[in-house]
């Protein structure tokens, strides 16, 4: 049986990488890659896979040796990634996660309606990589 990890999806620069290395225990530089990392206990994949529509079929398959999908929105972008229904393509809990939390807090609400677009469930977490407070409760959910 294939160890199962956590798959990060999300569109480029949105913080997946930086938030695998946080699950991951690992510190030092983020380097930018157009390949899927298999961490420790993450699945990072590049926001190429997401931005491309038909790159979709590989986000599925690699879903395959996850235990949890998230499901990533840059709270300062206005950047629309997912097509509706996304999060229903796949097999396993899909957990939707705001990242810049507190950097534009006006676009808390947009990101929230692009998750439910999405087909992401409640409850949404908001963190932000710099304050480990943020990171708490959506930590206790992947363990």
């Amino acid at each position: 049986m294939r160890k199962k990890r956590i798959m990060i999806i999300g569109p480029s620069r949105s913080g997946k990488t930086s938030l695998a290395n946080l699950i991951n225990g690992l510190t030092g530089p983020t380097r930018r890659t157009q390949n899927m990392v298999y961490g420790e206990k993450t699945l990072d994949v590049p926001g190429v896979y997401l931005e491309s529509p038909w790159m979709h079929k590989h986000l599925i398959v690699a879903a395959q040796d996850a235990s949890h999908v998230l499901m990533l929105v840059d709270q300062s972008s206005f950047l629309e990634s997912y097509p509706p229904g996304f999060a229903k393509t796949f097999r396993v809990p899909v957990i939707g996660v705001i990242t810049r939390s507190g950097v534009k807090p006006e676009n808390n609400d947009w990101c929230i309606r692009q998750l439910k677009k999405a087909g992401v469930r409640e409850p949404y977490y908001n963190i932000n990589l710099a304050e480990e407070a943020s990171l708490v409760e959506l930590m206790e959910i992947l363990k």
